[in-house]
């Protein structure tokens, strides 16, 4: 983990230091995820308090929490302190980290971007503010186009395949059972579903 360190060179005058925040998180609440979550506290605090050139803007973390939601409470209170501006500078272990859905990912970090705040993922060895990082946010998001795009050309293909056979998408339906070879009505909500027709 000691990458981090050589991020900038060392300078002689600190007037203006750089806000430095990190995030952790471990997706699963095990025992060992709990050491690791700690682990990551303790390191990433103690790299940046040994900056002369960093001030020391907090650990955020998340918990037992899927990197595919946004709404994890560290992260979000995270990016709340980076729109307060008590943050310049983000450092985390990994993209998937920080963000396992590909289009969030980029929005977070362009958008950080755009406040002049720099994202670093250690394991990637990537700064988001330099040109490789932007390079490399490009290949990201056009990876994200195609792979949305041919997730759903598979989805609609899928859907009307099963349409063909006569195979219904979904098996619980207001008004009517799937009892596995075919739908039977339900009397006390078919009253509503011939209203609706009627209507």
């Amino acid at each position: 983990m000691d990458k981090i360190i050589k991020i900038e060179a060392t300078k002689t005058s600190y007037i203006n230091k750089r806000k430095v925040a990190a995030y952790a998180r471990v997706s699963v609440d095990y025992l060992e995820n709990k050491h690791s979550l700690a682990a990551q506290i303790n390191f990433y605090s103690k790299t940046i308090k040994s900056r002369a050139d960093w001030e020391f803007a907090g650990i955020y973390s998340d918990e037992g929490i899927t990197g595919t939601k946004v709404n994890r409470p560290g992260f979000q209170e995270l990016l709340r302190q980076c729109e307060l501006g008590n943050v310049d500078m983000i450092i985390t272990k990994s993209i998937s980290r920080l963000n396992r859905n590909t289009v969030d990912l980029l929005n977070t970090v362009r958008s950080l971007k755009e406040k002049g705040i720099n994202v670093y993922f250690e394991r990637e060895n990537i700064n988001t503010i330099s040109q490789d990082g932007e390079l490399f946010l490009s290949l990201l998001a056009s990876f994200a186009q195609e792979e949305s795009r041919s997730i759903s050309e598979n989805t609609k293909w899928a859907i009307r395949k099963r349409f063909e056979e006569g195979i219904f998408t979904h098996k619980n339906l207001y008004g009517y059972r799937w009892n596995g070879n075919e739908y039977q009505i339900v009397e006390e909500e078919a009253e509503a579903i011939r209203l609706i027709f009627n209507s």
